[in-house]
Order: C-alpha cells, then structure tokens, then sequence
C-alpha cells in the first residue's frame, strides 16, 4: 500500500509526516511556495518534544503521481478547495481509487462520491498548525491525533482496516467505524464555534455566541432526523488521550484568516447548518450569520479577533 496524501497543509502535513517517519510508503501532493520548500527542503515537522526534517517524496498536482493498483488517497484539504482536488484526482487516477476524506465538515464525502467509487471518511481531532512554507506543528504528543475511519455512507472494508493500521502505527488512535458519519457530525457541531473564535475577541459574549450556534445546529440536526454521537460518547472517546503541549493561534479557520487565503471553510460548516434548515423549512439565524460575517471577513482581509462578539449577537437579537 502507498498511501498519497493530497494536501500538506496543517493536518495533512502532519498526517504525512508521521507516516512518512514510521516507515510508510508514502507521497504528497502540495501546491504553490509549500511545495517548493518542501521539495527542496524536506518537510520540516515540530512537536514538543523535537523537531525533524523530512525528506518526504512531494509533487505539485496529480498529474504527476504515476498511479499505481495498491495507492489509497487521503484528502486533506479545506473543503473549498475539494471539487477541484477530486477533479484533477479523478482525471489522473481514475473513479477505482479509493478515497478518504480527511477533512472537517460533512460535504466532502458526498462531492467525492460523484466522482469515485469507493469513498471513506475520517472524523478528525488533530490539533495541528500550518506555520510557514516547508513546516508543520503537531501540537498534541505523544498521540498526535484521534481518525477514526470508515466507509461513506456506512460500513468498513479492507481500506478502512489497512489506513487505521497505518495511522494507528504512526502515534494516532484510530479505530474502524461503520457509523464513522455520527461522528463526523458530532465534529461538526463543534466545528460551528470555530467561526466565533476566528473572528472574535475572547471573552464572556463570545463564549455565549459559541454556545448559542451550537445549540441552534444541535436542534438542526434533530429536526432534520441525523443521527450524532452523544457529547458522552465523545468525551470518552476523547478522554484524556489528546495533550496539547505547543501553543496554537486558533484552530483551522483561525489559520485561514491569519494567512489571508481569501476563503474560508464556513459555508461547509455553519453553512451546512443553514442548508439544512432551509430544507426542512426552520430558521438558523445564529449560523447565518456567522457564516455571512466569516466570509465578509475573508473577502476583506480582516485579521483574526477583529469583531467583537457582542456586536454579533445584537444582529442576532434583531
């Protein structure tokens, strides 16, 4: 098995990485000035507890990889981004090779399940950071990671089997899921406040957004008849296994915002929220707005911490 992983960024370049150190056959697909570092450079990996240089094998688009019958492709990148990754994948590779999505939100799986025949899915907890180009922080040791995996729309086969080992050999958890999409969508329910904390000061008003969109979503979901891990089943799948030892800025779409990429993951994740009250006829103010404030602020460059909480949840009293 080779495992490509497409997408080096903060997750993905830690996934890669800690494959790549433990003795997996493993190429990356990375783009722009990451690319270059890493292809003349090596890949440069920090933890808290050392930092190495990584001669990982890299190319720029999948045009390039010479596709081979036993490649299993881990999907690493935003959301935003996704439809034209899964284009050039599916023309360079074809619809037999199987992908996982390794990615926050819900959307991804089914974009790529137009597209390729055997998809799965990864529920992700890996505190990770995307600091410059050619280098990546893993912020949690000595378990890097929780990804658990399995097949979309449910149920487990070899790859599910084959990735978990990998992942779970190289300081992940990772355990098979047949139901791995309850958890995805548990993810998401946290994922909604990662708006509030791109764009607002911390304090007390933005503790009470947080709060407030993820309870909005939780009814969404109800509603809609999801079915979502319990916040129990979570914190002990959780438990303490997590151990963040090197300080992060934020969380994903904190990053996106400080680099200034102009887009953000939002639409796929308050965003998700919203599509799918409209299309159960109720109302998700909260995630509305915030899903029109992160790309306001996207579009207009803003640093992170710009807004103040309670300015926002005067536009949602309105």
């Amino acid at each position: 098995m080779r495992i490509v992983v497409f997408g080096i960024g903060a997750v993905g370049g830690v996934i890669a990485g800690r494959l790549f150190e433990h003795g997996n056959d493993v190429l990356a697909i990375a783009r722009g000035a990451h690319y270059e570092a890493v292809r003349d450079g090596g890949l440069r990996l920090v933890d808290p507890d050392r930092e190495a240089t990584l001669p990982l094998p890299v190319v720029d688009a999948p045009a390039r990889v010479d596709w081979r019958d036993d490649d299993i492709v881990l999907l690493t990148t935003k959301t935003q981004d996704a439809t034209g990754a899964f284009e050039a994948l599916v023309a360079a590779a074809g619809p037999d090779v199987p992908v996982v999505c390794v990615q926050n939100g819900v959307a991804n799986e089914r974009i790529a399940l137009r597209r390729f025949r055997h998809v799965h899915a990864v529920c992700v907890m890996l505190p990770a950071e995307h600091l410059e180009p050619g280098i990546v922080a893993a912020s949690s040791a000595p378990v890097s990671g929780l990804l658990d995996v399995g097949r979309y729309p449910s149920g487990l086969d070899a790859v599910d089997a084959q990735v978990a080992a990998a992942l779970s050999g190289a300081t992940f958890e990772s355990i098979p899921r047949a139901d791995v999409m309850r958890w995805k969508y548990r993810k998401l329910l946290m994922n909604l406040a990662n708006a509030v904390e791109a764009l607002c000061q911390p304090g007390d008003d933005a503790i009470e957004l947080s709060r407030l969109v993820r309870r909005e979503g939780t009814e969404v979901l109800r509603v809609a008849g999801i079915d979502v891990a319990s916040i129990e089943e979570d914190r002990e799948r959780r438990g303490d296994r997590l151990t963040p030892r090197l300080a992060r800025g934020g969380g994903s779409t904190w990053q996106s915002l400080r680099r200034g990429t102009g887009s953000l993951e939002t639409d796929y994740l308050n965003g998700e929220i919203a599509l799918l009250a409209r299309l159960h006829g109720i109302e998700s103010p909260v995630n509305e707005l915030l899903q029109t404030a992160a790309n306001d602020a996207a579009r207009r460059a803003l640093a992170p911490g710009s807004l103040r909480a309670s300015d926002l949840l005067k536009g949602v009293a309105s």
